[in-house]
């Protein structure tokens, strides 16, 4: 690890009362008696209390359980921090609750944060006024609006990646344990939303009284919230027998034939449980005619292409059923925007048009991307004939968006991203031959099976609007052999580093033009360079770099895609992505991945990146049409390696077939020559970047090492001096007077007991700097290195 010098500051500060105050307290002269490499890391400050970004070090030292077992056994990826758990996992709105989170690499967790302003939350402080580790007090105002939000974490790391935060209108409660019985099943009230998490290999029961002809919503958050749950909800009489049964995690409709108390049974589909099967448990009654509630619901990845710029929040025309068979189509004026649903069972919606030869039209169709579990299709058929004589002729069939890159095969970086910008929606032309009437016949190629009147969609038929879509996420690179992990990567920079971002774009209605990619509202220190995605590509890449000496520091960045549409300047925002959950094996876990709602950007400010790789010279690099280019790299390494080389590849269009070179690990120079003669390169300016993994030696927190060593070496000190006072004590006794041999005997019995204590103490100190020394250990980690981004202007040749 390396830590910025300029930063030490940070690192080390007083601190006021601290719980661990008897082994960090330290003198003038013992720290003048500490080793040249603890007064290093220390920077020779005389100290009280050691403080990390305003939490006890010593503390934190000394609880390596805060740390997850998986957190420092990456094989790839530097460590990064990851929220995993929030407990609850939202609130209700114009109240407080505490939270307690947990999470990778976040036992130095700081400041806990939220994509909406409305919802602030605070440390919470101990007696002696020392923040909890760990825990918060999150304030919801009563201007906040109901929904989900992310929350994260600020850390040494910088900020860590997000979960989900829910906040809603019923009263809340947290799961009261042990409820695996029916007899310790824990009281619902109504209504009721209950925050929990699953019991392994149980059934979590809960109790509700209700009453005759009344209806009641049961309702299991899981998937939709961030949950690994897959989870199985059951509404049972008051002995446990089933009445109603909901195993895809849906909602429970349930109307009691008696007054009486009912049981509600939760588990997952196949018995998991712990801290990542969490689940909200909601219970409210509503009406008897009143339409099933939704549910708020994070977004897959390829939902960012949903709306298209300007479509009103509620269609203008609701399809009316029947309209299932062909002479039952209903007549529809284009251009259209009309919501219907798939339901019942097997259901299949027609709409008639007249149309004109030479029109164009453009069929976009959204379910799936609205969070169901639909696979549309639609077909587009011209009405010929009349009478008996009518029939049908199939013009153009349309199904599913394909993704604008290669998705992953199996879960992992080895083929591609695990992010798929597709989806089975709709979006696609018709081109009129002939003047005439038409249909257009719409069905869920798997409604035979699914008879839920909330798998609406959306479908709308316009006239071409161009317009594009944008979505990002951390660029994946191809692993070595073995290493099947699928990690978020949090925009925490390490001063140094350049991350890039893969960019992909949906093109809507025949828009062809290049798009200019901007991220704004920037940390200090923090600069971005977006490599454009090229007129007739779907694909490019932003840079983000931060400053080998940029100050820690957080900001929300705003990310945008800029386009010429019909001679105007568009913006389109960016959307990010990010996995759920951190995947160390996708052979055992299948990544999944989800859009979030805002872009932080984060610098450490106290690690710095292991190798930053840029030009010699930050300038525009010119050469002539098919010439060789050498572009001279500086070389800033921070970090030992495993190996003598790395390998580059090229990011930017029309660079990306330049062959992957080598370049040492050892020096601190190096070349890349372009082809331009054989790459092709048409005159224009470029940006490019070089990327590639290096193995580093990192180290995990060595600052911990010294502060283990002295408290160790204060626990040794205080047991020295106990143990000479034991022996002073002892011959005092044997030589005391009558009077006195009570009170020595006393401090005696006392000293003996102090020993015991001690001795226990530096048996934990000695584990606590074993413990610390094997985390600090050099451990060979691949880092993605990505250059600074490098600028190129290719001139036209000389004409002859």
């Amino acid at each position: 690890m390396v830590r910025n010098p300029t930063q030490i500051d940070l690192f080390i500060a007083p601190f006021g009362s601290c719980p661990a105050a008897d082994v960090c307290r330290t003198t003038q002269d013992e720290n003048n008696r500490m080793t040249t490499t603890i007064k290093r890391t220390l920077n020779d400050v005389c100290f009280e209390r050691v403080t990390f970004l305003g939490i006890c070090v010593v503390s934190m030292l000394f609880d390596f359980s805060l740390l997850s077992a998986n957190a420092l056994s990456q094989a790839v990826g530097l460590p990064a921090p990851r929220l995993l758990t929030t407990m609850p996992m939202g609130g209700t709105i114009g109240t407080e609750v505490e939270v307690v989170i947990s999470g990778e690499n976040i036992e130095d967790a700081d400041q806990l944060y939220f994509s909406d302003s409305r919802i602030l939350a605070s440390r919470i402080l101990d007696k002696d006024g020392t923040p909890v580790q760990n825990k918060y007090r999150v304030a919801i105002s009563k201007e906040c609006p109901a929904g989900i939000f992310e929350a994260r974490v600020m850390t040494r790391l910088g900020i860590s990646s997000s979960r989900v935060f829910s906040v809603g209108m019923l009263p809340e409660v947290l799961q009261k344990k042990p409820n695996t019985s029916i007899n310790a099943s824990m009281e619902l009230n109504v209504p009721t939303l209950c925050n929990g998490t699953m019991t392994p290999k149980s059934i979590d029961h809960y109790h509700f009284e209700a009453k005759k002809g009344h209806r009641y919503i049961v309702h299991c958050g899981a998937k939709g919230v961030d949950s690994k749950l897959e989870g199985v909800m059951i509404v049972a009489n008051a002995e446990g027998k089933d009445i109603l049964v909901e195993r895809r995690g849906g909602i429970i409709d349930f109307q009691p034939t008696e007054d009486a108390k009912y049981m509600i049974k939760v588990h997952e589909l196949t018995f998991r449980g712990g801290p990542e099967f969490f689940y909200r448990l909601s219970l409210q009654e509503i009406p008897l005619d009143a339409p099933l509630p939704s549910f708020d619901s994070t977004r897959s990845v390829s939902s960012f292409s949903w709306p298209p710029t300007g479509l009103p929040e509620k269609a203008i025309q609701v399809e009316a059923e029947p309209n299932n068979e062909v002479v039952q189509a209903e007549l529809i004026q284009i251009p259209c925007d009309l919501s219907g649903s798939f339901y019942p069972a097997a259901d299949v919606d027609r709409f008639a048009f007249h149309a004109k030869k030479g029109e164009t039209w453009w069929i976009e169709l959204a379910s799936e991307r609205l969070g169901l579990p639909t696979d549309a299709t639609v077909l587009v058929q011209q009405i010929v004939g009349e009478g008996k004589e009518q029939r049908q002729v199939d013009l153009v069939e349309l199904s599913d968006i394909p993704s604008p890159v290669k998705v992953s095969s199996n879960g992992y970086a080895y083929d591609g991203p695990p992010y798929d910008a597709g989806s089975p929606d709709v979006l696609g032309k018709v081109e009129i031959k002939e003047d005439g009437l038409y249909h257009v016949q719409i069905a869920d190629l798997f409604g035979g099976t699914r008879k839920d009147p909330r798998n609406v969609y959306r479908l709308v038929i316009r006239q071409a609007a161009p317009d594009f879509a944008i979505v990002a996420w951390p660029i994946h690179m191809e692993l070595r052999n073995g290493d099947r992990n699928a990690l978020s990567k949090p925009l925490a920079l390490r001063g140094g580093a350049t991350m890039a971002l893969e960019v992909v774009l949906i093109r809507r209605d025949g828009f062809d033009g290049e798009v200019e990619l901007v991220m704004e509202g920037l940390p200090t220190g923090v600069t971005t360079h977006g490599l454009k995605i090229p007129s007739g590509k779907s694909r490019g890449i932003m840079l983000v770099t931060a400053e080998q000496d940029a100050p820690r520091a957080l900001s929300n960045a705003t990310f945008f895609g800029r386009a010429i549409i019909n001679s105007a300047t568009v913006n389109r925002p960016c959307r990010m992505a990010e996995l759920k959950w951190p995947v160390p094996d996708s052979w055992s876990e299948i990544p999944e991945p989800r859009l979030v709602g805002d872009i932080p950007v984060s610098v450490s400010g106290f690690e710095q990146s292991p190798l930053s790789i840029a030009a010699s010279e930050k300038r525009v690099w010119e050469a002539t049409v098919g010439q060789k280019l050498t572009i001279p790299l500086t070389h800033n390494r921070r970090s030992e390696f495993s190996g003598s080389n790395m390998q580059l590849k090229t990011l930017g269009d029309g660079f990306e077939k330049v062959p992957p070179f080598n370049v040492s690990l050892t020096a601190d120079k190096s070349e890349a020559v372009l082809d331009l003669g054989a790459l092709k390169i048409k005159p224009g300016d470029y940006s490019l970047a070089f990327y590639g993994g290096a193995v580093a030696k990192y180290r995990y927190l060595p600052e911990l090492v010294a502060i283990a060593e002295l408290a160790q070496k204060r626990v040794e000190q205080d047991a020295q001096e106990n143990d000479q006072q034991l022996a002073k004590v002892t011959e005092e006794v044997k030589t005391a007077s009558a009077e006195t041999k009570a009170e020595l005997e006393k401090s005696l019995e006392g000293l003996s007991a102090k020993k015991k204590e001690l001795a226990t103490a530096l048996t934990a100190a000695n584990e606590k700097l074993k413990s610390a020394t094997q985390r600090a250990a050099p451990k060979d980690i691949v880092d993605v290195v990505v250059t600074e981004p490098i600028v190129v202007r290719v001139n036209p040749g000389e004409t002859k």
